[in-house]
């Protein structure tokens, strides 16, 4: 397993305008050197539920074919969340984009109640585990982080990714619950947030970070939009599980 170079996004969102976001995240991204980027949940259009004019079918995603080329052009896995409709059922849908075209999706578990979320979206069932470089990681959306059931590390991956727009009131959580799941994971954890305002006049401060296995803070960034990079050492994940080996005495359980 290979060091990974992340470069997690902080973005100002413009509201509903998937051109405005990817003319911008194109200028970002050119000329990054890493393995993997991390854009914020939704991040083409904000967290918003004008599923009927936003949606995506998968056959003719504009969302997948700019993930596709910044794949390709940066020699990099590219990830994150977009309202996609398949099959008459709307989804806040991850996608995990590779170089060569291929990719993989996660429909997010957790639909944020307190928004009314549950009543736009389908909840997704199934959680996504993947590789990059040797590294095992398993990528959640936003709401999912205050869920440690749903983000147990049975399959031992190597790092958890939680895409998000995290308002700027409840940031605290949001740090916490970072260091939390990383420590009882013991893994990464990286986790990318939008910043400015929303649509709703909702405040986001971003507070994007990657966290150690052990809990301590790597990398953020606060406030303003700007691009968190960071080379995760897979000596960091071996050291962690060799001195506190607690996974292997993890309860066993199965989610209905």
């Amino acid at each position: 397993m290979q060091d990974l170079k992340i470069a997690g996004i902080q973005h100002d969102i413009v509201w509903k305008d998937k051109e405005a976001n990817f003319d911008a995240l194109s200028k970002i991204l050119k000329g990054l050197d890493v393995d993997l980027v991390v854009l914020p949940e939704m991040f083409q259009t904000g967290f918003c539920f004008e599923k009927e004019e936003l949606a995506e079918h998968m056959s003719d995603s504009k969302t997948l074919k700019w993930l596709e080329a910044m794949a390709s052009e940066l020699q990099a896995v590219v990830t994150g969340s977009f309202i996609a409709v398949e099959d008459g059922q709307f989804y806040n849908r991850l996608a995990w984009m590779r170089p060569d075209g291929t990719y993989e999706t996660y429909d997010k578990r957790h639909l944020f109640s307190m928004s009314d979320e549950p009543n736009h979206f389908t909840a997704g069932a199934t959680k996504l585990i993947v590789d990059v470089n040797g590294w095992k990681v398993c990528p959640m959306i936003c709401y999912d982080l205050r869920f440690p059931v749903w983000v147990r590390n049975s399959e031992y991956y190597d790092a958890l990714i939680f895409v998000a727009n995290w308002p700027q009131r409840r940031s605290m959580h949001w740090e916490k619950l970072l260091q939390a799941r990383a420590i009882e994971n013991q893994c990464y954890a990286i986790g990318v947030n939008r910043c400015g305002y929303d649509g709703n006049n909702i405040y986001h401060d971003g507070k994007s970070a990657i966290i150690t296995p052990m809990g301590e803070v790597a990398q953020h960034i606060e406030n303003e939009a700007g691009v968190l990079l960071q080379t995760i050492e897979a000596s960091e994940i071996k050291k962690t599980r060799r001195y506190m080996p607690f996974l292997r005495d993890a309860d066993a359980f199965e989610l209905s």
